[in-house]
């Protein structure tokens, strides 16, 4: 993370849950440009209860200045099918698989490592929480940046985006992290 930028990234606490969904809200309207989906983002309306009341689940922000500048969140629910393929449903149970959520950063704030910490905290916390299996995400493409920065850190499970043969949709392709649990002494 650039040190010359002081954030502090932390598990969110109260106090961060209204600028936290004030930035997830904003990227799902101005960057994805489909707004709030409620079958998608039920979350969001309660990241309280969520993320911070439930004790497998956390929001994590990166905060400057008193403004959440970045978010990321994990959950203990798989992937649902439909709309994902039944084969990825499958693989990622609900309650063992660590799924990870709203990856945000503003803007202003981006290429300062703050989705890397984020996420790196995240895998952390699942690791030590345990029970969980491994950490999935799901992507789309077609945002600049996105599936390049997935690369960096997980490995493709499946790849969902539609060919020329299934019609038009959303370019989802869905990828994996290990977990690393830290050696029994």
């Amino acid at each position: 993370m650039d040190r010359q930028t002081v954030y502090t990234v932390r598990h969110a606490r109260p106090e961060d849950v209204p600028g936290a969904r004030r930035l997830i809200l904003d990227t799902l309207y101005r960057e994805f440009g489909y707004g709030y989906v409620p079958e998608w983002h039920a979350d969001v309306v309660d990241l309280q209860g969520h993320y911070l009341d439930h004790p497998r689940h956390t929001l994590l922000v990166a905060v400057r200045q008193g403004e959440v500048v970045a978010t990321t969140a994990l959950h203990s629910t798989g992937p649902a099918h439909p709309p994902h393929p039944r084969e990825v449903a499958e693989r990622y149970p609900d309650g063992t698989t660590a799924q990870l959520v709203r990856v945000y950063v503003r803007a202003e704030h981006r290429r300062h490592g703050l989705a890397r910490e984020l996420v790196r905290r995240a895998c952390a916390f699942a690791s030590a929480e345990g029970g969980y299996r491994c950490v999935y995400l799901h992507t789309n493409a077609d945002i600049p940046g996105a599936e390049p920065f997935w690369r960096s850190l997980a490995e493709e499970v499946h790849d969902a985006r539609p060919t020329g043969e299934h019609g038009p949709g959303v370019a989802t392709v869905h990828f994996e992290i290990p977990l690393h649990r830290p050696a029994l002494v």
